[in-house]
């Protein structure tokens, strides 16, 4: 897999003491967006990609959970994601997982590990379609 999907350098998420229960945090490492969600005091964090469509889950930021608060829910189309797997269990999607992230923790200090996966780039639709369009 080439460098430009992984994250190269260990990058700090925050200090899980800043963050209260089921509060979520979002953070982006080169046009990837990713949120983590703090349950049980633990941090449980995930790539921001719908398996189902590819789009960010949240329906604004740093707002990802449904009306319960209890199970991470998609925006688009209301999928619905266990927090601690990533797993979904309702919706078009049911039984696959949301990307995880890896998580350092160094003290009350949380860190996106260094040296794994990250999703493909955004496309940009806008900018294709103009290239296509001057390609034809």
């Amino acid at each position: 897999m080439d460098s430009s999907n992984r994250v190269e350098a260990e990058i700090l998420l925050c200090q899980l003491s800043e963050l209260e229960e089921m509060q979520a945090i979002e953070l982006e490492i080169e046009q990837r967006k990713l949120f983590a969600i703090r349950q049980d005091n633990q941090l449980r964090a995930y790539w921001n990609t719908c398996p189902h469509l590819g789009i960010p889950l949240n329906w604004m930021p740093e707002k990802f959970l449904d009306l319960d608060g209890s199970l991470i829910q998609c925006s688009s189309h209301g999928a619905l994601f266990q927090i601690d797997s990533g797993e979904c269990i309702a919706g078009p999607c049911t039984g696959d997982h949301l990307q995880q992230v890896e998580l350092r923790i160094d003290g009350d200090s949380i860190y996106v590990a260094a040296n794994q996966p990250m999703p493909a780039a955004p496309i940009n639709l806008r900018a294709q379609a103009l290239a296509d369009l001057e390609d034809s």
